[in-house]
Order: structure tokens, then sequence, then C-alpha cells
């Protein structure tokens, strides 16, 4: 079994609410400078700059998963975690076709930059990206498993995007993989405050829009850092765990 400290819920430049400094090589530096060695590029209903964050990585110790930070129907934030950029290109494809033709206004939500590996502009994403896609959250997490990824609501604790805070509740209808914190409360208080949180794993996240915002709490004990490998962690199958450690925050 090998450990990763996992960051799974890091934005880059083509989230319009990220920072500048969120460019590929900057991303992969301050993950090493914390002791992570697993995060996923999560920007919101894109994912365009994952293949330059896995190429600026190449050579370390960093393992990058493809991700996609959904906006369902409901508003609600779902992040779609997969291991390979096919993977990520086909739920691409599904979103894509879900997503209102509405061009961004970048004075008004910011600009939507895809880079390369070393943060070289090379385009704006003209669509806007912050908004939702024409798409249940249960019909989400079911393509999200049909594309072999994993599904998880993010920040539930949130007083917006969330599952809470949009719903009212977790419905335990739809197969979620895990459910995700936010920086702002412990383990212990997460379940405390929201009972229904009880029954499912969960992991916490800095949803990293600037690069002090890296959290690394979660450590998976897996035999490798790989979608499949994680959902075995997150329900403690086959020798597989998920625990937490304690680091420092912004």
């Amino acid at each position: 079994m090998r450990t990763c400290i996992a960051e799974l819920h890091v934005h880059t430049v083509l989230s319009p609410c990220a920072e500048v400094e969120m460019i590929p090589p900057l991303i992969v530096y301050e993950a090493l400078e914390r002791g992570i060695n697993l995060i996923a590029i999560t920007d919101h209903n894109a994912s365009a700059n994952v293949i330059a964050v896995q190429r600026a990585a190449a050579g370390t110790e960093l393992t990058v998963l493809a991700g996609m930070e959904l906006q369902t129907r409901e508003e609600v934030h779902l992040l779609c975690l997969f291991d390979d950029t096919e993977q990520i290109a086909g739920w691409q494809s599904v979103v894509d076709a879900r997503m209102p033709r509405q061009a961004n206004n970048a004075e008004y939500f910011g600009e939507q930059f895809i880079v390369d590996e070393t943060g070289e502009f090379i385009r704006s994403e003209s669509q806007l990206l912050i908004t939702s896609a024409d798409m249940t959250l249960r019909r989400a997490v079911e393509g999200v498993h049909a594309c072999g990824g994993l599904a998880i609501p993010a920040h539930v604790d949130r007083a917006a995007f969330s599952l809470l805070a949009n719903l009212g509740f977790v419905p335990t209808d739809v197969p979620f993989d895990a459910l995700e914190i936010s920086r702002h409360l412990s383990l212990a208080d997460a379940r405390s405050r929201f009972p229904q949180l009880a029954h499912y794993p969960l992991i916490q996240s800095g949803d990293v829009h600037r690069l002090d915002e890296f959290l690394g709490r979660n450590v998976f004990k897996v035999e490798a850092p790989t979608v499949a490998e994680l959902r075995l962690a997150l329900a403690g199958q086959c020798g597989r765990s998920l625990s937490y450690r304690s680091t420092r925050t912004a």
C-alpha cells in the first residue's frame, strides 16, 4: 500500500473565480511543497487545463487526476473525478451538450484562460462557465459513473451551491461516492451539525482558487492513485482506507 495525501478540488485560471497565480507549474510546486502527492483539477464545467497540469507534474511525485466541478440544474456543485483524459473528454462532451449557449462577460465574471504546462496563455474560453448545465443531480451522478468516474457533491456545508443549502437534504437514493466538506469546520463538527452526513465517507478540501488554499487533509491508503483505488478506500474495502492529517491552513 502507498500513502496518498490528496487535495481533490483544485481550480486553474480556466475558472473565472480563480486567481491568476493558478497556473500549472505553480499548482504543482505548491502541492509538492505541502507534501501533497495527489490532486484533482476541477474547473467549473470545464477540463481544458487538465492536460497542462498533468504535463507540468510529469517527472514529479505528484499524480494529477482529470476532473471537473459540475454545476447541476439544481445549482449544486458536483466534483467529477476521472483517471484519464479520454474519460474526462467523454464526460466533457456530455456536459457541453447541456450547457446554455452564453458568452462569458470577462469584466463581470472574470477571465477564463486556457494555458500550457508552463502557464503560457493559449486562448480564452468564450463560453460562460459559471452557470448550470441542464442536467439533474441524479443524471449527473449516473453519467459520471457511466464514464468510470467518482461523483462527490462539493462543500455540502456551504450556504450556496451545495446539497444542504439548495436541496435541504442529502438524497439517499442517489449513489454518491462520498461527500465533501469545506475547510470551515472539522470532520467531527460536520457530522455533529449535519446528522445526514453520518452514513457517508467524507473528504475535506480547500476548494483551491489561490495557492494558499491547499489543505491536503485526506490520507488515502491505496495500491495506486487511481479512481478505482480511491473508491475502495472511500468504502473501506480490501484493506484500503481514508484518514485525515492535521495541516496548516491559510
